[in-house]
């Protein structure tokens, strides 16, 4: 096993540690008041190579490995998760395209993520979050060449500033995932539009909305591979994108863990640093072996990913892992701080509303857990 990066994972690595620190951390606090991301900001991702990491080299893309991707969803993570989570959503996006795509339709879609625009998932609907067969959404064949979509779907990332969205929908009739089939829709389609957008608790800079398909007409030829592939399309999607969300919460809980360590350091009680009672030391020992523990989960299912070799085990495991590290150590970070931890003067309270997240989406940590059990049982 080796833990060494290649000098152009860690010349990447420090690219993103600059463009957070100067474009990112110092706006964070700002973007989470006023619920969304700086003027600018996304043109400056998109100069720095951000925006697509996961397109393909042979669509103009990096061709990045998930291993080197990882360590680039930290560095955002510690800097804004959502931000990251803005980012992030963009390669969930992506996969459907990658796993599934004709020549034809990964040209389309990435020539817009190319040029620096967002791209949305669309799978959950009111009625049907962990549950994929309950997608209410339609897709009725018009003739031979077309579908009509109808439907709502809801708390979709960059749903509102998204060009391009990959959108679920049921190709037969009370079929369940049997008949969940994946679409490509672009931004401007007659009949598509955004319905209200989310008042978060956290990752507030994101952009989460509803959508909604009127009598949405899109040609056969933006379906993603056959009728009634959409749910193993979703899945093995969700499977790519777990270990990043694992690694944009080993993200959050470094930055929580720094603030606490920096904090304990300067803060005096009792004529001296709080760092000197042991009480605090053991707190923050026991996050520094949570952090490094998730870290090395999300390494291990991303190098497994890379390697082409079974990862839908490890990927669950790196997901829940970090996002449960993520909550307890921000909570932890909030308890170090006392007082200030709670208060918005502060970074770490955000940490904390942001922490709470990785916990549901992209999966919940129940059904990360029912993932895993099945793939040890069965």
């Amino acid at each position: 096993m080796d833990f060494n990066f290649t000098p152009d994972q860690l010349a990447l690595k420090k690219m993103a540690q600059e463009v957070v620190a100067k474009e990112i951390t110092p706006y964070a606090l700002e973007m989470d008041h006023n619920g969304k991301m700086r003027p600018g900001l996304l043109e400056k991702l998109d100069e720095a190579g951000l925006v697509g990491l996961v397109v393909p080299e042979e669509f103009d893309g990096p061709g990045l490995d998930a291993v080197t991707i990882a360590l680039i969803y930290e560095e955002l993570g510690k800097g804004c998760a959502g931000v990251a989570t803005s980012v992030a959503a963009n390669a969930l996006a992506s996969y459907p395209v990658i796993l599934m795509g004709t020549d034809a339709q990964k040209k389309h879609y990435f020539d817009i993520i190319n040029s620096g625009k967002l791209a949305a998932f669309a799978l959950t609907e009111p009625g049907a979050g962990s549950d994929a067969g309950a997608v209410a959404t339609t897709a009725v064949k018009d003739g031979d060449d077309h579908y009509i979509l109808n439907g709502t779907k809801c708390f979709i990332t960059n749903g509102g500033i998204a060009d391009v969205f990959v959108i679920f929908a049921n190709a037969r009739k009370s079929a369940g995932i049997r008949g969940l089939t994946a679409f490509i829709v672009d931004r401007g389609t007659p009949g598509f539009s955004v319905g209200k957008e989310e008042e978060k608790m956290g990752i507030r800079a994101s952009n989460t909305c509803e959508l909604i398909l009127d009598n949405v007409r899109i040609p056969t030829t933006n379906r993603l591979g056959r009728e009634g592939e959409g749910f193993k399309i979703a899945m093995k999607t969700l499977d790519a994108a777990r270990p990043l969300v694992g690694a944009v919460s080993v993200g959050i809980a470094q930055a929580a863990f720094d603030a606490a360590v920096k904090y304990s350091k300067e803060r005096e009680q009792f004529g001296k640093p709080i760092a000197s009672f042991q009480l605090v030391q053991a707190m923050l020992a026991d996050m520094a072996i949570a952090v490094e523990t998730a870290r090395l989960l999300v390494y291990k299912a991303c190098w497994l990913k890379d390697q082409n070799l079974p990862f839908a085990k490890e990927a669950a495991m790196a997901k829940c892992y970090a996002a449960d590290v993520a909550m307890k150590v921000t909570t932890d970070a909030v308890q170090v701080l006392g007082g200030y931890g709670y208060i918005k003067e502060y970074p770490t309270e955000k940490y904390m509303r942001d922490a709470k997240i990785m916990q549901i989406y992209e999966g919940t940590n129940q059904i990360q857990r029912l993932v895993i059990a099945n793939q040890i049982l069965y």
